[in-house]
């Protein structure tokens, strides 16, 4: 079901997550478990099965203001009420206001998207792709292990900007400020500093290894 361009504001229930940022057109599964959010699945399951994904913000204590709209497409009841979804990212939002916060929260929320850009993106989408193939080759160098890249990365600028955020692992700060970002172009360019800072790295583990293999070599 399509956005409509006339909502830009509603009503959405909200779920925080520590440490867990998504992106548009990434896939979400969640094991359900508390009540209360057992209650507000039920409640979404009757509706337009959407509601927002706020990263829980430990430093601040609170919910981030800008998170991800998530759809439920698939959904699982267990015996003792718990439920499995698997959900899709939609559109971003902005947290307005909240309007309720019991039995959770609910906020006023409005619609964000990139700004419109006369820029040519797809150079820039391509040093992406080609920096990617290279942290992957070089990961698989190290791990001695095959690492394939899916064959369903997005090649549209604004979409590949998404996979790649959606991708890097275990610094959701960082993944935050690429969700706020309302720029391709600017996302773009921070992604590429991020993987060509990662190639560096695994390029001198990479030379370290082999010089050590080596090494290893002529003492035998």
């Amino acid at each position: 079901m399509p956005f409509s361009s006339t909502m830009a504001v509603r009503e959405l229930p909200l779920f925080p997550l520590p440490g867990l940022v998504l992106f548009p057109n990434r896939p979400l599964p969640l094991h359900i478990f508390e009540h209360r959010y057992r209650i507000m699945m039920n409640t979404i399951l009757e509706g337009d099965r959407r509601f927002g994904v706020l990263m829980w913000d430990e430093a601040a204590g609170k919910p981030s203001s800008v998170g991800c709209c998530a759809e439920i497409i698939q959904f699982q009841r267990q015996p003792d009420d718990r439920i499995n979804i698997l959900t899709l990212g939609q559109q971003r939002f902005r947290v307005l206001e909240y309007t309720r916060e019991n039995p959770y929260r609910v906020g006023l929320v409005e619609w964000i998207d990139d700004d419109a850009t006369n820029k040519d993106l797809r150079p820039l989408a391509r040093e992406v792709s080609t920096l990617l193939d290279d942290v992957v080759r070089l990961s698989s160098k190290l791990s001695d292990q095959p690492i394939e890249i899916p064959d369903d990365i997005p090649d549209l600028p604004m979409e590949l900007s998404y996979w790649i955020a959606s991708n890097l692992y275990g610094v959701p700060e960082e993944q935050q400020a690429l969700l706020e970002m309302q720029d391709t172009y600017a996302r773009l360019e921070r992604e590429s500093e991020i993987l060509s800072s990662t190639r560096n790295h695994l390029a001198a583990r990479t030379v370290l290894k082999d010089t050590l293999g080596n090494v290893g070599g002529l003492d035998d």
